[in-house]
């Protein structure tokens, strides 16, 4: 059963596949295996790859010939839900899911830069993993003048889908700080670090469509197993 607030599978392996291309994985004009080959390797059914694979034609990232085969077109500013999330696994690419842990209202922390226009913010605290292995821990903050309640059950699993579909928030650019700072102590079990190790550190900034920030971070992740990676057009 898909988790709470997951995209659909189709458009999972689209962005999967989108990533890969990003990564380099997927090279331009590299034709992809048979459908039936391909949807078997990925333990999907044909028809939904069917479904990913005219979701990446739509984008431009792929030319299906009839007879032939369906190749690679990469393009550095293909459109995706997961276009400002920087990490990798360390072989590239990887598609990013997310657990949410906990979901609370409350003063923001001093300790984030400057963001929003309320003395509050929703906190989120979930643990993110590319295809399937834990990569990292992350505290978002929403700026609580956008949204009065907000609940675990309410949200995506891309935040940004999400403000984009329930708040009519785009967020149209993003500023990260990378440093390292000690793993927090509410950070799970599974998490292959314990609480207080020093990781590296992604403090971000984001900002709506209307040019106000609405939102700040905190990413620790694994540098062991992911990295952040940043490409320039």
């Amino acid at each position: 059963m898909a988790a709470q607030g997951s995209l659909p599978l189709y458009q999972q392996i689209a962005e999967l596949l989108i990533r890969d291309i990003a990564a380099g994985r997927l090279i331009d004009g590299e034709r992809l295996p048979p459908e039936r080959e391909m949807a078997a390797s990925l333990g999907i059914a044909v028809g939904t790859l069917r479904q990913a694979l005219k979701s990446l034609a739509e984008k431009g990232l792929l030319d299906r010939v009839q007879g032939s085969g369906n190749y690679v077109r990469a393009k550095a500013d293909a459109a995706s839900v997961y276009t400002l999330f920087r990490l990798e696994r360390v072989q590239g690419g990887g598609l990013p899911t997310a657990r949410v842990l906990s979901v609370d209202r409350c003063p923001r922390d001093p300790r984030l830069p400057a963001f929003g226009d309320h003395p509050e913010g929703h906190r989120i605290r979930r643990l993110r993993f590319l295809s399937g292995q834990v990569a990292a821990v992350e505290e978002i903050w929403l700026d609580a003048a956008r949204i009065d309640r907000l609940s675990a059950a309410d949200l995506l699993e891309s935040l940004y889908l999400f403000y984009r579909q329930r708040l009519g928030i785009w967020i149209a650019r993003a500023e990260d700080r990378i440093g390292q700072g000690p793993l927090p102590d509410w950070a799970p079990g599974e998490f292959p670090h314990p609480p207080g190790t020093p990781l590296p550190l992604i403090t971000r900034v984001s900002w709506a469509q209307d040019g106000k920030s609405v939102e700040a971070s905190f990413t620790w992740f694994d540098p062991e197993t992911v990295r952040y990676v940043a490409r320039l057009k």
